[in-house]
Order: C-alpha cells, then structure tokens, then sequence
C-alpha cells in the first residue's frame, strides 16, 4: 500500500529544514504529502525537492486567507507549479449560524472556480463540525446538503466526536477521496498509529474497499516528529505485511 503524510506531523523540522524533511519522510516510505504551508520557498524549490526525493504533491491544507479574491489567481499558480490538484481548507472555529453561512457560501463560490482549474475542493474536519454549534447548527451536515465540495474526512476527529469513522466513510464514499488515517485515546489527545483507541484498522480496511487515498497524521512530536511518523509508517508496514496489501 502507499500512504502519505500530512507535514504538520513534522512541524518541527519543516520551518528549518523542509528539504531534509521531504528527504527523511521519503526515506521511511512515504509516497506522497500534504503539505501545512511551504515555509516560505517558492513552489520551484518544492516541485524540485518532491522530484529529487520521489514524492508528490497530494494536498495543502491551504485557509480560507489564502482564496481570497485577491490571493486567489497565486494560490492556483503556486499549486499547478508544484503539480497539486487538492485543495484543502483545513479548519474554522464555526460557531455560529452566521460563521457557517459565511463559510457555505465563500466555498460554493471556490469550488467552480477551482475546479474550471483542475483544483478539487475539500474541507478538512475536526470533531467539532459534527457537534450542534452555540445555534445549534452542526456544521458538516450543512457542507453536505449545502455544498458540493469534498470532505477530507480526519477519521480521528469523527471517532472523538462519538461516531463511527467506518460508517461515514461508507455513507459519503462518494465525496470523499482521500482521508487522514490517525489515532488517539479519545478528546484532543492523540497518539502514533496503533497506539490509541481509533478504530484504525477499520478504518484503513474501508479506505482499502472504496479506492481513498490515505494520509497519515500523528501530531505528538513524541519525541520528535520523525519518530513519531516512523513509528506510524512502520506500523503500517507491518500490517501491510500480515494480509498482503
């Protein structure tokens, strides 16, 4: 199987050394990543160091600041330049009616536009968008009836919200290509791959049967970022090698 990572596993290391943090999570076995900003370099640097180190481009997590009419036309550029076809809104606090209208409506506007570009749009969960907000409003069913954007479902999050992971995945498979593949112990505390109480196994079998990509993310730097996406990556290999993927 090919996994990637989200970067933000490796924040640590990525604000000084992002090449040696392409290098080093290529090594591992990485294939792709997403990417939680770029520190600065201009996206030929990027491209460079994704073609040096054998890994692609999957996603950013890229804020709604950053597809403003006036950043808009930049944002495409940089990411046709790296050769990233995701864009992904990685969190708003939405706590009220209003935030989550706010937020439909700038989407509904984005997602035809990123898509005459060969951009798909997706919004990336927390356990709170599935939680009534201080109007009662819960957020991810308005982005389901509301909009036609993807979901990058953070199956951790879903599970910390008290749902099934596995269910909403086979509920939504159609809006769904690529998940964040993530563990922890419950609330905000997560941990390495195999070390929490997530249904992780599952959830990468459901991943496996309905063709989504999956990104790993594990957000402890425990004790660094490099050891803890190796702990995760070798967990995966093992698994892997046990049913033959």
């Amino acid at each position: 199987m090919k996994y990637g990572l989200q970067m933000f596993s490796v924040r640590d290391i990525t604000k000084e050394d992002m090449e040696g943090a392409l290098r080093e999570v290529a090594a591992m076995g990485y294939s792709f990543v997403e990417f939680a900003g770029f520190m600065g370099h201009p996206a030929e640097t990027i491209k460079k160091w994704l073609d040096q180190y054998g890994l692609r481009a999957s996603g950013t997590h890229t804020g709604l600041a950053a597809l403003t009419d006036d950043v808009l036309e930049e944002t495409i550029a940089y990411h046709k330049a790296i050769g990233c076809e995701n864009i992904i809104v990685p969190y708003e606090k939405l706590e009220t009616k209003e935030a989550v209208d706010q937020v439909v409506d700038r989407l509904n506007v984005l997602q035809p536009r990123l898509e005459k570009e060969g951009i798909t749009l997706h919004y990336h969960n927390h356990d709170h968008e599935f939680k009534p907000n201080q109007d009662g409003v819960i957020a991810e069913e308005e982005f389901l009836k509301r909009t036609k954007i993807n979901l990058e479902v953070d199956t951790y999050w879903v599970f910390a919200a008290g749902k099934d992971p596995v269910a909403f995945l086979k509920e939504h498979k159609d809006r769904i290509s690529v998940i964040h593949l993530k563990d922890g112990v419950g609330g905000h505390e997560g941990k390495s791959l195999g070390l929490g109480k997530a249904p992780v196994l599952a959830v990468r079998d459901t991943a496996i049967e309905l063709g989504i990509e999956m990104v790993v993310e594990s957000e402890g730097l425990e004790p660094t970022g490099l050891e803890e996406v190796k702990r995760c990556i070798d967990f995966l290999k093992d698994v892997d090698a046990k049913d033959g993927k």
